[in-house]
């Protein structure tokens, strides 16, 4: 008989009416709501002691016992992978992830990933869901994730995620010049004939972004951006959609934009940097245990420093020209 972990979800009162399956599906981000339909009709789903739809309407205020079945995990091997560990204690770690390194092992991965460092620095993670891995960073993008070093941390962690209590700060450099900041509210599914792809879609699930200018270059922006959900590929979707794909994105980055007559430094730049300019600079949680707000931030590396660096450069006036004068 396969084992489940026992999750209680909270239905607030605003989702009075709306389908058992939607509403789970968005209280519950890190399950597919394909996956959450089939848990329902095997009956992994009880509502008051028995086993509800999922076209059942909720009555908002009531908990829904949801019983994740624990798949075996596959004997994934420990390996020394160095990290860049910028927290630790009992409980947690916060891990400073470099562009290029797979966070999960997958089809075409089975080795060499963040979840392989980790069963090396916390052999103990094998016993635990995902490895404690709570929220993961695409392969190309750098910066901060936390991870779960026990199953209650775990699903403290995710209780957060689901409450939108834990922060998570990007910094990204997009194409083209925004005039301001905002809120990007657009729901997010796979993309209907490209399937590596995601896309904005009203059958996707519910996606807010928000995001603010830090600085403009001639023909980028420098921006700042807070996920108020985890959708896979959320920020890069998002700034497409809005017309402000990321730099270096080859799914959603477009074509290359150069402005006119910038220098070859920039123009090198630009055409040499080989992933989404994204980096996640921020994260803060409520701790499991100490019940305190921590924060944590990571310098934004060296590639897009150095990009950063040349389109400041490029935007500063020129020097006013002295020829001539006595």
């Amino acid at each position: 008989m396969m084992t489940t972990e026992k999750l209680m979800v909270h239905i607030p009162a605003e989702y009075a009416g709306k389908r058992l399956d939607l509403a789970l599906a968005e209280l519950c981000p890190q399950y597919s709501r394909s996956r959450l339909q089939e848990w329902l009709r095997q009956g992994y789903v009880r509502r008051g002691g028995s086993q509800p739809k999922g076209a059942d309407k909720v009555k908002g205020g009531e908990t829904i016992e949801l019983h994740v079945p624990r798949a075996p995990e596959l004997p994934w091997r420990a390996q020394a992978i160095p990290l860049e560990v910028v927290y630790e204690d009992d409980d947690l770690l916060v891990i400073n992830k470099p562009a290029g390194l797979v966070v999960h092992p997958g089809p075409g991965n089975r080795e060499g990933t963040l979840l392989n460092a980790l069963l090396h620095h916390v052999p103990a993670l094998r016993e635990i869901a995902r490895a404690g891995i709570v929220h993961r960073l695409d392969k190309d993008t750098s910066g901060l994730l936390v991870v779960a070093k026990s199953e209650p941390t775990r699903l403290h962690l995710i209780e957060q995620l689901r409450a939108r209590s834990l922060r998570r700060e990007y910094l990204a450099v997009v194409n083209g010049v925004m005039i301001s900041g905002g809120d990007i509210d657009a729901p997010i599914g796979r993309h209907p004939r490209q399937r590596t792809r995601m896309a904005v879609s009203i059958r996707g699930k519910s996606a807010v972004s928000r995001y603010r200018v830090k600085a403009r270059y001639r023909a980028h922006t420098l921006v700042e951006v807070r996920l108020q959900s985890g959708r896979t590929h959320q920020i890069r979707v998002h700034l497409a959609h809005i017309g402000f794909p990321i730099v270096g994105d080859p799914l959603y980055g477009g074509r290359l934009r150069v402005p006119p007559d910038c220098s070859e430094d920039l123009r090198q730049a630009l055409r040499t940097f080989r992933r989404q300019a994204l980096h996640a600079v921020g994260l803060g949680l409520i701790h499991p245990t100490r019940r305190e707000h921590m924060a944590w931030t990571a310098p934004v590396p060296d590639d897009m420093q150095q990009l950063i660096g040349v389109l400041q450069k490029d935007a500063l006036p020129p020097t006013p020209s002295h020829k001539g004068r006595v």
